[in-house]
């Protein structure tokens, strides 16, 4: 695997979610999820999975972490673990998380890319949350303003290298 991205949609408090959904349906921010995983593998929790409208995303490999050995659905593969579900996709030269909050936080150390749409809003009584940005870890790369209400910036960064 080359490059494992984080990709997520976070108010400006950090919240992600409420009650088994997003907090904001902005088109603009779906239409570049969509872009940048089209093709590629997705890695999510169950929960997240759960809240598809859908069930599987279409034109993606869909793994999903789940302790439960029984679970599963139409067009995914289960993973005992965010480590079993990356090294199913391991030929994959892009793999995007894709949620929740559990994943994301187990998903931050390993992550080389994240690809984040930061909405100027507060998405109000949210119960859950991006993990704390190790932000000396990454470097800004990409910064655009989204044609979005509320406002939106789509930003990527980029792991440091260490030498």
């Amino acid at each position: 695997m080359s490059t494992l991205h984080i990709i997520a949609a976070i108010d400006s408090k950090g919240a992600i979610g409420r009650d088994g959904d997003m907090l904001f349906h902005l088109s603009a921010d779906l239409r570049r999820f969509k872009a940048l995983t089209m093709g590629h593998t997705v890695v999510m929790g169950r929960r997240t999975f759960e809240s598809l409208p859908k069930g599987a995303l279409p034109g993606r490999q869909n793994i999903v972490v789940s302790r439960n050995p029984a679970w599963q659905a139409p067009g995914a593969k289960r993973a005992d673990s965010l480590e079993q579900a990356l090294d199913m996709c391991s030929s994959d030269s892009d793999t995007y998380i894709i949620g929740g909050g559990q994943i994301y936080t187990a998903a931050m150390p390993l992550a080389t890319q994240l690809d984040l749409t930061v909405i100027d809003a507060d998405g109000g009584a949210a119960d859950t949350f991006f993990p704390p940005l190790p932000l000396d870890e990454f470097e800004t790369s990409k910064i655009e303003i989204a044609d979005t209400t509320p406002t939106a910036k789509f930003y990527t960064l980029r792991r440091k290298i260490v030498n």
